[in-house]
């Protein structure tokens, strides 16, 4: 720390800045420290490598040799060994939005130099969870299907009366059901929360978080092909290596009849060949927030199926999601300033974990 006040840098894009970063949270920050804020354009959004630019590096290495905490987000450079060399009274580095992969910098370098790390892409955690739960409303009452008969100036319901028996009619209801999650992270623990008032029996498969998170949500854990046979079956996982296409036919042929699939976090994890041969049964109902190719072809078959219920990866897209994750930074800082542990700590084993982990070969 710097005399009696720390100082905390943020390196990022102008457009970052300006959508992401709420004066009141400056403000709120300000209250325990000095902070400076340096453009940077070095192009990429934070969810893939970030690109190596060395003259971009020796200017953030230089920007970072006079912070006590760096926090940096798309369009910064990559925080590499020579950046960290320079940045001696460096204690924190967060990054605001980078699907906890750590592709802004490395992890082991900063572990090597006692620099915590600490990323809050959990941020769009909340819109995420509120729209897989709207999803799940949707399939259930077959909502998709009525809404395209409308749009199309037909009648919603075709003999002029409402139904008594089918989708959107026989287990219509959320309440009191059976819901698999396949995925127990930030998005599902919120979408716990949210599931509470509707008494549903949940069931996750995850195979790297504590067990102990079972008895503090309320939750069983089980394998997957059990998860797939639930009600409704939330798809909550990140794409990576180990989670590409882990949803494949076998997963899918475990659809029970008159289910709903809800998912929202990445199109890759399902096998997309296997996903419409599933679906063009028409015995279960689709709800993606997410495909894979994505942007969904305007040619593409999910398009016409009557029992899918399309949006364009727009779940975690909220201009309060946007501003939430410098809320949840400025509240990290602020702990680590306490001498608190935080809480979206990113570590070398979480990265592996999502870079490397088979959460399917634990079925």
């Amino acid at each position: 720390m710097s005399g009696n006040r720390p100082l905390v840098g943020l390196a990022c894009s102008e457009p970052v800045f300006r959508s992401y970063i709420d004066p009141a949270d400056v403000r709120r920050l300000e209250a325990r420290a000095d902070f400076v804020y340096q453009p940077f354009s070095t192009g990429g959004n934070g969810l893939g490598p970030a690109s190596r630019d060395p003259a971009a590096e020796a200017e953030l290495a230089r920007f970072a040799s006079k912070l006590d905490i760096m926090v940096v987000c798309h369009g910064s450079p990559f925080v590499s060994d020579e950046v960290l060399d320079g940045a001696c009274r460096l204690s924190l580095l967060g990054e605001l939005e980078g699907d906890r992969f750590a592709h802004h910098f490395s992890l082991d370098a900063a572990a090597a130099r006692g620099v915590r790390v600490i990323d809050t892409t959990h941020g769009s955690s909340w819109p995420t969870a509120e729209w897989a739960l709207a999803l799940a409303l949707v399939g259930l009452r077959n909502a998709g299907a009525l809404f395209r008969r409308m749009i199309a100036h037909q009648p919603a319901f075709p003999d002029g009366v409402r139904p008594r028996s089918g989708p959107g009619y026989d287990g219509a209801e959320l309440s009191g059901k059976r819901v698999g999650m396949i995925g127990f992270g930030h998005i599902a623990r919120r979408l716990v929360e949210l599931l509470r008032p509707f008494h549903v029996d949940i069931l996750a498969f995850d195979p790297f978080v504590p067990r102990e998170l079972a008895g503090a949500y309320g939750v069983t854990f089980g394998p997957l092909p059990v998860v797939m046979g639930r009600d409704v079956v939330f798809s909550l996982v990140p794409l990576t290596p180990g989670t590409a296409g882990m949803i494949g036919a076998a997963e899918l042929a475990r659809l029970r009849p008159g289910s709903v699939f809800v998912n929202v976090t990445r199109g890759g994890v399902v096998d997309s060949v296997a996903l419409l041969d599933r679906l063009r049964g028409g015995d279960v109902i689709a709800c993606l927030d997410v495909f894979d190719p994505e942007p969904v072809p305007t040619d593409s078959p999910i398009i016409d199926l009557p029992n899918v219920f399309l949006s364009p990866h727009v779940a975690g897209v909220t201009e309060e999601s946007r501003r939430r994750f410098f809320y949840l930074m400025v509240t990290e800082i602020i702990r680590h300033l306490d001498g608190l542990e935080p809480l979206g700590e990113l570590t070398p084993n979480i990265v592996s974990l999502r870079h490397t982990g088979n959460i399917k070969a634990s079925t």
